[in-house]
């Protein structure tokens, strides 16, 4: 098959991207994948490393500050939909493929434009602006998360889950002690994403003080940007500080609970694991996004929500400990967590794929 895929803006959106072009290679050793991003976005120097064909287009998103900026959103959207158009033609896709990001929406539209079956995958709990929007004009609509349904056409909706998942849980678990960890010990890992935050890091430096004495251990990634800040900072003997993981899913599968930010695919790599959570939604995402998405899991019973702004280590290690200390909780929140997780995302995407290459 010939597909084109598009995404890009951020590893949310370009990794849920990746894991369907792995799934649809190993399915289909001979298909033929093009992917479309910007020119000078994450995209651009993380998709070429995979050797996977890319085309890169002049795009950027809606300026919601100063409306007057988006004169030149507009020219450049129009030439972003004849530009996709030319590819296109050429390229001669099957299917067009769209997982997120203001990328995505002249390349969808101009498959539209051109009778090419497309399909569009929504990572979050709500849908942004332009699935919105590419939504009226798609043949089918993959969700991460069951309340996302509410949004979309149901004929056309498909509960997926996020293609990441699937990864991560066929990933191999790593050994305890490359992190200079022991078997013996509960781990609670906390990350706030692969670049860290400087609001949590600032705080955590008297949060990981409270940590001595209990009998569990646990692993703070700083991101690469802070790590230095604590070589000068005594910290308890249980605690390990890591600036970055390359490989987050196989530590993942180790951790006893997370503590973590509540971005798309982080939900989604913890409830396929069935991780118990405690989720700190960066506000700083456009519409509350990550809250939304932490809220799905806390109505469910998976998760704890603190806050950023109610973030102190009394509230914190009180909740880590009330978890990690009440094994009939511990095993409510591990089940409630598994129950939202999907272990065959990408493959169920593929599938979907090949019905509308063959148009079923």
């Amino acid at each position: 098959m010939r597909i084109i895929v598009t995404a890009g803006g951020t590893g949310g959106h370009i990794y849920p991207a990746l894991a369907i072009i792995n799934k649809i290679k190993e399915k289909e050793k001979d298909s033929k994948i093009l992917y479309i991003g910007t020119l000078d976005r994450m995209e651009s120097i993380i998709v070429p490393k995979y050797n996977i064909d890319y085309v890169g287009i002049n795009m950027q998103g809606l300026n919601r500050k100063n409306i007057f900026k988006n004169i030149k959103v507009i020219t450049n959207f129009s030439k972003a939909i004849k530009k996709s158009k030319e590819i296109m033609k050429e390229f001669k896709p099957d299917v067009v493929l769209g997982i997120g990001g203001y990328v995505t929406a002249p390349v969808i539209m101009a498959a539209h434009s051109l009778g090419i079956k497309t399909f569009i995958h929504e990572q979050n709990s709500i849908p942004g602006l332009s699935n919105k929007i590419l939504s009226r004009y798609v043949d089918k609509i993959g969700i991460s998360l069951p309340s996302s349904m509410e949004f979309f056409d149901k004929n056309k909706t498909i509960y997926t889950g996020n293609p990441r998942s699937e990864e991560v849980y066929n990933s191999k678990p790593i050994l305890k002690r490359k992190y200079k960890l022991r078997n013996d010990k509960k781990l609670v890992l906390i990350v706030m994403g692969s670049l860290g935050s400087l609001v949590i890091n600032e705080k955590m430096k008297e949060v990981l003080q409270g940590f001595k004495d209990k009998d569990y251990e646990v692993l703070f990634v700083t991101g690469k940007s802070y790590f230095d800040e604590y070589k000068k900072i005594k910290i308890p003997s249980n605690v390990r500080l890591e600036p970055y993981i390359e490989d987050m899913p196989s530590l993942m599968k180790k951790c006893d609970l997370i503590v973590s930010r509540a971005g798309a695919t982080a939900i989604s790599e913890i409830t396929v694991l069935g991780i118990p959570s405690i989720l700190i939604p960066s506000p700083h995402v456009t519409h509350n996004h990550q809250y939304k998405n932490a809220k799905v899991l806390s109505d469910k019973g998976a998760s704890i929500i603190v806050e950023e702004k109610d973030l102190t280590s009394e509230n914190l290690i009180k909740n880590i400990d009330e978890i990690m200390s009440n094994k009939e909780k511990y095993d409510i929140m591990k089940k409630k967590s598994k129950e939202l997780g999907v272990k065959d995302s990408a493959t169920k995407i593929y599938e979907i794929i090949k019905e509308l290459k063959n148009g079923v």
